[in-house]
């Protein structure tokens, strides 16, 4: 695999990148099996079983902007894919949002009961950390840091923060800056963290495009979470792939209930822009992927 070759910066470049990116994966995983084989098979589930790819899909789109040999990203692509499958995991179950539906599927808990989903998605956070710590891909500063990101963009000030908010206020009035909050660390903080573990891949890149990277990251990550509450409402199960509607049915806030369906949908195009607009600070050649993922996150339907 090799975003060298001009092959790749065509429309072709997502699914091309990703192809090769699930055999990487499922080498790795392959390598890397415990002793019980019902928690071998939850963690392969939660993460195998479909997904974009998103995250992983940034990492190795914001290390090419940098300059990084696509060699050096496998082991954080990984590790991030592996931390947004726990998260999944965790997220569908009873106590959490009680999801039966992910990716077209069952959701783990209801394929292997809850307790053996729980121990899946503690396992497939760890393994996240595993996979950097080891890794030899890169600087043993390099991967300090990037294990650094994953941890703040997951843990108490980042996702499970986010995660915790959102429960707190089920039923509850939330105002649009409490919810931008939300949503910045629920979801936001770890695209932010696929970003930034791709460019600090290359620790010499200069200020400007650690900059340009960074707005890159805030605003695709808010664009996200924005287009999930514009589905909830205007999309079906069988498209999305988990149960739509779900926001309204348990009473919860979102973009589309404060704001309304249009003004979600103008700042989702204004969230757009600025994303657009970071990755002129890059030549065509390294801003390329950076703008496939754009188009690819704002006008996806699942």
């Amino acid at each position: 695999m090799s975003l060298n070759n001009p092959f790749v910066h065509g429309p072709s470049w997502f699914e091309q990148v990703r192809s090769d990116f699930e055999q990487v994966l499922l080498d790795k995983l392959n390598d890397f099996a415990g002793p019980s084989q019902q928690l071998n098979a939850a963690v392969r589930y939660g993460l195998l079983e479909g997904g974009k790819r998103l995250r992983a899909m940034l990492v190795y789109a914001a290390g090419h902007a940098v300059s990084t040999p696509i060699e050096h990203l496998h082991d954080a692509a990984c590790a991030i894919e592996a931390m947004h499958a726990y998260s999944l995991v965790h997220d569908d179950l009873p106590c959490m949002d009680n999801d039966v539906l992910r990716r077209g599927k069952p959701t783990c808990h209801v394929q292997y009961g809850e307790a053996m989903a729980l121990l899946a998605g503690d396992a497939l956070q760890t393994t996240a950390f595993h996979w950097l710590a080891h890794s030899r891909q890169g600087s043993a500063d390099v991967r300090m840091a990037q294990l650094a990101t994953l941890s703040t963009a997951a843990g108490l000030m980042g996702m499970a923060a986010g995660q915790a908010i959102d429960l707190a206020h089920v039923g509850k009035a939330m105002g649009l800056g409490e919810l931008k909050e939300m949503h910045a660390r629920k979801t936001g903080d770890l695209i932010a963290a696929a970003v930034r573990m791709g460019y600090q891949s290359n620790p010499h890149i200069g200020h400007g495009e650690q900059q340009a990277l960074e707005a890159y990251a805030n605003a695709l990550g808010l664009a996200y979470q924005i287009i999930d509450d514009i589905l909830d409402v205007e999309s079906s199960s069988e498209v999305l792939g988990k149960t739509s509607g779900k926001d309204a049915m348990n009473n919860k806030p979102t973009v589309v209930s404060l704001m309304g369906l249009q003004e979600a949908k103008h700042w989702l195009a204004s969230l757009k822009a600025d994303a657009m607009a970071a990755c002129e600070q890059f030549d065509e050649y390294r801003r390329t992927p950076l703008e496939t993922l754009v188009e690819l996150i704002t006008n996806r339907t699942s």
